[in-house]
């Protein structure tokens, strides 16, 4: 019979999908386990090694942001074909 310090299913604690004992420590501290140099509510998760961006632009799109923030749409770029969808008829 073998002893493993991994649960069979993760366990959820405070909202971190915990896999063994260690990682329920971490997240009873509210310290993401998958990413523990971050600090307890991700304080110093800018100077964390191990998180990086998921996308990173190259070339062209060097100079653009990553998720560019939601902007209304005006009236004048309404009126072009194809922009809008009128979902009321």
């Amino acid at each position: 019979m073998s002893i493993s310090g991994d649960y069979p299913h993760p366990v959820t604690v405070n909202g971190f999908s915990c896999k063994n004992c260690t990682d329920v420590d971490y997240a009873k501290k509210h310290i993401d386990p998958s990413h523990p140099k971050s600090g307890p509510y991700d304080v110093s998760a800018k100077s964390d090694p191990s998180r990086t961006q998921a996308v990173t632009f190259g070339g062209s799109l060097s100079g653009t942001l990553a998720s560019p923030s939601a902007s209304p749409v005006t009236s004048a770029q309404a009126t072009s074909p194809g922009q809008t969808l009128n979902i009321l008829a």
